[in-house]
């Protein structure tokens, strides 16, 4: 199967920071190690991808950001990961002066200018440090990827491309002209990384639009350049599209303003809207529950947590986009088999005299049988903490979501009270507050005594089939929200009102092409969808569910930056006040 866009930027990573890697176990060679320097875009595009452990595997004994205090290491290499800022350019040409490494590989996430690049060889020079600056990389890495379908440009840099910024009142041109500019690079280093050049539609009139033409020409030029393109050989024959282009969609936000306004009900989604969710790790307050004060009268207290939900978590994978309840039963199914095979090793400790008493004679048969099994069971014990350490980590999520399901339905059954409305939400409402009062019991299942687990056990004997006949009202039924619909018709090739005026831009034909009648008239098996001005889990889902409708078909989702409805109505009510 074809590389997905986190496998490819993966890749790029490890190759740039595996230059040397250690030897082989039994070589008297001894490791090479590294120091990983990188500013905040740089270490915000590692960390979804790369953990602490996959750093050192390859050498990285530390990691620093640039602007850090950092003591000379004189006799180790340093790789650099860094945005060409003139700030960064800055602190390097220092870094040169102080001779504070052995050598210098500098990778730079974008492409440096000429001009920076005389900067450091100048400083370099005035050091005598020329045959310490070992190798300069332009990486074209400047994007995040969160999933292997779903990729984000702006994080450090997302008030500057925001929907806000993209369309208060009054943006001069220039702005506009480096808003655009910023989000074009962005998705030049992801079709660079991706090692393929698209088929562009758009609509016209808005920011959209901008993004394709400057986009286009981005792309032509660099074709242009046989000797310098970066789109032939071996990154462009790796190409996971290697049989047909894809399709490119370009959307602007002001297209749909309801969906990013809506709370969903999906497991991810929810996460985003509820608890802080930033780069693939969620961080909350977690309750503590003390033992030593009387019961009845047992404080909380707050601890900060965080986890990282990643591609190695098989739960999260599997249940990401399911609705809320059955990911609640699903962790309950998951403690349920954990416990049997807990049961079981103890057990056969007890059969074989290993714990507790000493149940009577045994057969050398049986004997034999059961050390099989314990050692059986032993050799699986890494398997049974890992996924005791899920269940943990997804019991204690999903009651920090809970809880604030809790809290959102008391206000809205006060707001609904409050204007005299005799709605049917109301009582189902009292219904969900019944359910929440099953699910208020501690659930400190791994940190403490405390058995196990008010959230999930209880549900499961006393609501969980009203649950899920109550969620269903609140779920939207499976429908395509505008941007899937969109590119059903683009990917499809249907004739439609909604999409016949959209611009077509081919960057591999000698001239620009300003019409709007495609020249392909094939239907679309991959496409990429990027959301200028924002996007969310909400259309991420959908699109999701919309190519598991369609066999065969593969769609990644981009997005300038990535918002909760919270964080949307916000910098729309920044806009309302200009």
């Amino acid at each position: 199967m074809a590389a997905s866009v986190r496998e490819k930027q993966a890749a790029a990573l490890k190759r740039m920071l595996n230059f040397n890697a250690p030897p082989l176990k039994n070589t008297a060679a001894e490791p090479v190690w590294k120091v990983l320097i990188y500013d905040r875009c740089g270490q915000d595009i590692i960390s979804p991808l790369l953990a602490v452990k996959e750093l050192r595997d390859m050498g990285i004994t530390l990691h620093l950001l640039l602007h850090s205090d950092r003591d000379p290491i004189p006799d180790v290499p340093a790789i650099y990961f860094v945005m060409p800022t003139e700030e960064n350019i800055d602190r390097i040409c220092q870094d040169l002066r102080s001779q504070l490494y052995e050598s210098y590989y500098f990778n730079f996430i974008s492409a440096i200018s000429r001009s920076k690049l005389e900067d450091i060889a100048s400083a370099a020079l005035s050091a005598n440090a020329i045959t310490q600056v070992t190798k300069v990389f332009d990486q074209y890495l400047n994007f995040i990827t969160l999933e292997d379908d779903m990729f984000v440009l702006g994080n450090q840099n997302k008030e500057f491309i925001s929907y806000h910024a993209i369309n208060k009142p009054d943006i001069m041109d220039t702005e506009m002209e480096a808003i655009m500019d910023t989000i074009v690079d962005g998705l030049f280093c992801f079709f660079v990384t991706l090692g393929t050049v698209p088929i562009i539609r758009c609509p016209r009139g808005n920011a959209a639009e901008m993004v394709a033409v400057k986009l286009d020409k981005k792309l032509r030029e660099n074709l242009r350049d046989a000797r310098n393109s970066l789109f032939t050989g071996d990154n462009m024959a790796a190409s996971q599209f290697s049989f047909q282009r894809p399709l490119f969609v370009l959307a602007d936000r002001n297209l749909d303003l309801a969906t990013p306004l809506h709370h969903t009900w999906t497991y991810q989604a929810l996460i985003h809207d509820v608890l802080d969710f930033h780069l693939n790790r969620v961080s909350m307050d977690e309750s503590v529950w003390s033992e030593s004060t009387p019961a009845g009268a047992r404080p909380k207290k707050k601890n900060k947590k965080s986890y990282d939900l990643t591609s190695a978590d098989m739960f999260w994978q599997k249940h990401k986009g399911s609705p809320f309840p059955e990911v609640a039963e699903s962790v309950q199914e998951e403690l349920d088999t954990y416990r049997a095979q807990e049961d079981e090793v103890k057990r056969l400790k007890s059969i074989m005299g290993l714990e507790g008493e000493d149940e009577g004679p045994i057969s050398s048969i049986s004997m034999s049988d059961n050390t099989a099994k314990l050692t059986s069971a032993v050799s699986s014990l890494p398997e049974l903490l890992e996924k005791k350490r899920l269940i943990d980590l997804h019991t204690n999520v999903a009651t920090a979501v809970l809880d604030h399901i809790k809290t959102d339905l008391d206000q809205y059954k006060k707001a609904l009270l409050d204007t005299g409305c005799d709605l049917s939400p109301v009582n189902y409402i009292k219904q969900w507050k019944a359910f929440t009062k099953i699910a208020a019991t501690p659930s400190n299942y791994g940190n403490s005594g405390v058995k196990p687990m008010g959230l999930f056990s209880r549900v499961m004997n006393s609501g969980s089939q009203f649950v899920m006949e109550g969620v269903k009202h609140l779920v939207l039924k499976q429908h395509n929200l505008p941007v899937t619909r969109i590119l059903d018709n683009l990917m499809e090739m249907k004739s439609n009102p909604e999409t016949d005026d959209y611009r077509y831009f081919d960057p591999k034909m000698l001239r620009g092409s300003e019409s709007s009648i495609p020249r392909n008239k094939n239907p679309f098996q991959e496409a990429i969808v990027f959301m200028v001005g924002g996007g969310n889990y909400v259309e991420y889902q959908n699109l999701v569910d919309y190519t598991k409708a369609k066999p065969g078909k593969r769609v990644l989702y981009g997005c300038s930056e990535l918002f909760n409805a919270g964080q949307f109505i916000k910098q729309l009510s920044s806009l309302g006040q200009k």
